[in-house]
């Protein structure tokens, strides 16, 4: 079921691409961005501007801690993008959305849970001139609320995306 959706949402993001990519990739500003996400957590992002301030990031990321768990999770965010002055290309942006996705528990039984979250986020992004490349640094701390309800605040990351 996982490899499933990955596909799926892979496919999805490469058909986006390949309709949408623009010129202004080179400059400052773009319009869509694809890429890996470090942390904690690793895994793939998709971000897509909606219009020049406001964006839609998509996260797929896995996270895994040996004999104990693994997680796989979507979470989706919106955010508001805002720059920074003297600063071409960087951009400092803050934002939430949502996270569904599975726990497995490796100790004993290899129980599985749905995980449900609501997600904040709040970084740094910058596009780098002349070149297709975006990075981004962000906190992105969320309120579990299954399988156990609390609040992680782990969820630091740097993006390296591809910017068309």
């Amino acid at each position: 079921m996982k490899k499933l959706l990955l596909l799926l949402f892979t496919v999805g993001v490469l058909s986006i691409a390949g309709q949408e990519a623009k010129a202004q990739a080179l400059g400052h500003d773009y319009r869509n961005a694809i890429g890996g996400r470090f942390g904690v957590a690793n895994g793939i992002t998709f971000k897509h501007f909606v219009n020049s301030n406001d964006a839609l990031d998509f996260i797929v990321n896995f996270r895994s801690k040996k004999n104990e768990y693994s997680t796989f999770r979507l979470i989706g965010l919106y955010e508001r993008h805002l720059p920074i002055n003297n600063a071409p290309g960087l951009r400092w942006y803050y934002g939430g959305g949502a996270g569904i996705g599975v726990w497995d528990y490796k100790h004993d039984h290899h129980d599985s849970d749905i995980a449900l979250s609501i997600d904040g986020v709040l970084g740094l992004d910058y596009k780098f001139n002349g070149a297709p490349i975006n990075v981004s640094l962000d906190w992105k701390p969320a309120l579990e609320i299954t399988p156990d309800t609390g609040f992680d605040a782990e969820g630091i990351g740097l993006s390296i995306r591809f910017a068309f």
